[in-house]
């Protein structure tokens, strides 16, 4: 990972820049790049279980970095395209766009409608896509269940319930590692929210206390 630690700070300050182009924050006041950061933070961690090969560590960072760009940044497919073959190979390049490009919502009016079938559907034949999409519901969940800075304490009941549903959406029956889902990092998950529930449990804040 040392040997990337360079390439990787810039596609980071390059991610961070752009959000910020476009005056996009995270809970009340965060630039966006924290959120970013969480997300890679995911993928630091738990990466080693779904790289193929060493040629995929810059794409998979890549597509960390820029997983909302199209989304929330108002990048267009071939922009992404081309600010990755700034940083990478060809081929390395087509495999970070298609990650951005998968975990990008569809057009609908409800948040079911932008993340339907179609759109899990993407996620399950891109490469590292699944992976990706957890690193980044983590990090939702992570910063959902610290309570800081304005997080919406209504988004992590949503991420709750939508648990189930969630796993079985980015879960593919393939061999490929670049198309699993890590064990490891659903129990992390996991763990995020067991914590909070039993935090609210201590503070006399759940549901049960009131019957």
């Amino acid at each position: 990972m040392q040997k990337y630690a360079d390439k990787i700070e810039q596609i980071r300050q390059s991610a961070h820049e752009l959000h910020q182009s476009v005056n996009q924050t995270y809970g009340d006041s965060l630039p966006y790049g924290y959120h970013l950061d969480m997300v890679v933070n995911g993928i630091r961690d738990f990466g080693h279980l779904v790289c193929a090969c060493e040629d995929d560590v810059l794409p998979l960072f890549f597509g960390g970095y820029y997983h909302d760009s199209i989304e929330d940044a108002r990048l267009t497919y071939n922009d992404v395209m081309k600010t990755a073959r700034h940083f990478l190979k060809e081929e390395q390049a087509f495999l970070a766009t298609e990650i951005a490009y998968a975990l990008t919502n569809d057009k609908g009016r409800t948040r079911t409608e932008r993340a339907g079938d179609k759109y899990y559907q993407g996620i399950r034949q891109t490469p590292y896509a699944p992976f990706v999409k957890l690193c980044d519901r983590l990090a939702n969940i992570t910063y959902s269940c610290a309570g800081v800075d304005g997080s919406d304490p209504r988004m992590k009941e949503v991420y709750k319930s939508e648990m189930p549903h969630f796993l079985a959406a980015i879960t593919t029956n393939s061999d490929d590692p670049r198309f699993q889902v890590p064990h490891e990092t659903v129990v992390r998950l996991a763990e995020c929210l067991i914590d909070d529930m039993e935090r609210e449990e201590r503070e006399g804040k759940v549901w049960w206390h009131e019957y």
